[in-house]
């Protein structure tokens, strides 16, 4: 076998990921408005190599026709009837609050239609925690699985919304079996300067770290993004940690610069960016139309791997 047969061989970071959730019993999960091939096709991929048991929220007609322009096979998959996406969002909401499921995933409807339903105050599934956006990126050439968050929810959080930002992200990457991550704080410059507020917040963060707010990973910075990820960067600016050039969660000043960032490494780089959202009741399945099928496989994986280790977890203290 040839070097690149063999490498080309491995198992990618988003195959790892989906085996051990096959591994677990498979989730169940509540999809709003699946009512384009996109959105339905991945809902019964995942449904068909045991990731989920969906529930399918929408007009059942234009399901059932989307179903069979496409050649899907619903096969007995559960169908709850409701007239349109606005309506689709809030049962599928009520739905995970009757506890008829574990995950909730988003179909074809705008994403802030459904997250407006999540997040009303008397009928959605907030918490006491802050609901953030983690993307989960597989990027050709690098060891490491990278978080990166928040690049989707929170446009410009303060420093109370980064410490929830955080810690979802720090229980995400450990509850999945990923171990200890280490947590790069993100800004232009890795010194702390009050020209630029995001390294004043970065270091508060560390210093919450030190004291118990957050709990779980090694945090550091400010970081540049050079130095958080590639360790000669770090060794020339003379930074000595065990996060700088090895850090595997990215956490960004606010959406803009994230969301650059995860575009930048899907484009450029060619990476994949699964999503999904933390801080609710349970944890949310956001894909785009332009995300691939092991992309969307991946963000069903993560997301049923998080729900599947939290199960065990309640089970455990109980």
């Amino acid at each position: 076998m040839s070097e690149v047969t063999a490498l080309t061989a491995q198992p990618s970071k988003y195959d790892r990921l989906i085996a051990a959730a096959q591994a677990e019993k498979p989730a169940a999960t509540v999809v709003a408005h699946p009512c384009d091939e996109t959105s339905l096709r991945g809902a019964i991929e995942a449904a068909d190599i045991g990731l989920i048991v969906p529930v399918l929220v929408g007009p059942e007609a234009k399901i059932r026709k989307v179903a069979a322009e496409h050649r899907l096979d619903l096969g007995r998959r559960e169908i709850v009837d409701v007239p349109h996406s606005h309506a689709a969002a809030a049962k599928a909401v009520a739905l995970i609050r009757e506890g008829r499921g574990e995950l909730l995933m988003k179909g074809s409807l705008h994403t802030d239609e459904l997250m407006h339903e999540v997040a009303a105050s008397a009928t959605g599934l907030r918490t006491e925690r802050r609901i953030s956006h983690v993307f989960v990126m597989d990027v050709p050439g690098h060891a490491d699985t990278l978080f990166i968050t928040d690049a989707a929810i929170n446009i410009f959080p303060n420093l109370e919304a980064k410490r929830d930002i955080v810690q979802n992200a720090i229980d995400l990457w450990v509850t999945i079996g990923l171990g200890e991550p280490r947590v790069a704080i993100l800004s232009a410059v890795e010194t702390v300067t009050t020209k630029i507020p995001s390294t004043i917040e970065a270091a508060a963060l560390c210093k919450m770290a030190e004291r118990g707010q957050i709990t779980g990973g090694l945090l550091e910075g400010p970081l540049a993004f050079d130095n958080a990820i590639d360790p000669e960067s770090a060794r020339i600016k003379s930074i000595n940690s065990p996060v700088a050039g090895r850090a595997q969660i990215l956490v960004v000043p606010d959406l803009e610069a994230g969301n650059m960032l995860a575009k930048n490494l899907t484009f450029l780089t060619h990476a994949d960016a699964a999503g999904i959202v933390l801080g609710a009741r349970v944890p949310i399945v956001l894909t785009s139309r332009a995300d691939s099928i092991r992309t969307r496989l991946a963000s069903c994986a993560v997301a049923a791997l998080y729900a599947a280790r939290r199960r065990a977890a309640q089970v455990i203290a109980v």
